[in-house]
């Protein structure tokens, strides 16, 4: 019971870093159109930047300047070259930030090597935050602090630590969906984009320079990735594929929640990050199934290669499978 509470937290944790990342993306897209292939470029560039950072001025203060770094890279790169080709259509904007992100990857292997940097979880937040055990006669309980090592080590209880870390990028990514929302909802700020994506002309007539607030609006949304990757890059690895590893999956984490909504694009994110992280420790198999219910599948049978294949194997396609169904049943 108690890993199973650790690992439903853990796929939390890594569906709100799928949300942080999916959010600009679905961002840029319901406000501007376009369809950002380089997103997950400007993930890797918020990782790099905080590495590049923490050395010097550390890594909280790296949290708040790299996604900065990054947007302005963002905005900048709406203003002279997305905005220029956005009125030819959608091919060659999927064009040109497709080609940026080769720019982006082969700029990153120049200055930092082909290898993975050595960026580390601050000290600060290195640790178990809590630890769930089950202790015999008394049910599951949580502990923390200094008697998380006198009761792990009890003779009987079976103990799961939750790291500090996991725990820190889910309260950022909460504080992250909660900014955007009252920023869209609460602020004249926000009033002024809904109305610019709505009703440009009137917008404009109004006295509202609304390439300017496009140019904004692509460059929070890639501040928003930047943000990812600086409390992602750490957790899991920065080097210069990490933009490939997650790329497919922040597109099917917009498709299936929706193209342009925010709100399907986190339900979505919690999903996926559920069950890619349960997926990868459920050993069981159609033939596993069917030997326990007294019916087994006998090795010559035809399928039998593809029905010992067991979920944990098939983990990293389930998100591809989920994205299918979504295409053919609910468009």
């Amino acid at each position: 019971m108690e890993t199973f509470f650790v690992f439903a937290l853990n796929g939390l944790s890594y569906g709100l870093l799928l949300f942080m990342l999916s959010s600009g993306l679905t961002l840029i897209f319901s406000m501007m159109g376009v369809l950002n292939f380089a997103h997950t470029s400007f993930y890797m560039l918020g990782a790099y930047f905080a590495y590049a950072l923490t050395g010097s001025i550390g890594f909280f203060p790296a949290l708040i300047v790299a996604p900065l770094l990054v947007g302005a890279l963002g905005a900048a790169f709406e203003r002279y070259s997305v905005r220029k080709v956005h009125p030819y259509g959608h091919v060659p904007e999927l064009l040109v930030t497709f080609g940026l992100s080769y720019v982006v990857l082969e700029v990153v292997r120049l200055i930092w090597g082909p290898a993975n940097v050595d960026y580390r979880v601050p000290e600060a937040l290195d640790g178990a935050l809590f630890t769930l055990a089950n202790i015999q006669g008394q049910g599951l309980s949580w502990f923390a602090g200094a008697g998380d090592a006198a009761i792990c080590a009890a003779a009987g209880n079976s103990c799961t630590q939750f790291p500090m870390y996991r725990g820190f990028m889910a309260l950022v990514a909460l504080a992250m969906l909660v900014a955007l929302w009252l920023l869209l909802t609460r602020t004249r700020i926000g009033l002024i984009i809904q109305a610019a994506l709505t009703h440009p002309e009137m917008t404009q007539s109004l006295g509202h320079n609304v390439p300017r607030v496009m140019m904004g609006v692509f460059g929070g949304g890639c501040a928003l990735a930047g943000l990812a990757g600086v409390i992602g890059g750490n957790a899991f690895v920065t080097e210069p594929n990490m933009a490939a590893s997650v790329g497919a999956i922040i597109f099917v984490v917009v498709v299936v929640g929706g193209m342009g909504s925010l709100a399907g694009a986190f339900l979505a994110s919690i999903l996926i990050g559920l069950i890619q992280t349960f997926a990868v420790v459920i050993d069981v198999s159609v033939v596993s199934v069917m030997a326990q219910l007294g019916s087994p599948v006998s090795f010559e049978h035809w399928a039998y290669p593809i029905l010992k294949i067991s979920v944990s194997q098939m983990a990293p396609i389930l998100p591809y499978l989920l994205l299918v169904l979504i295409l053919i049943f609910r468009p």
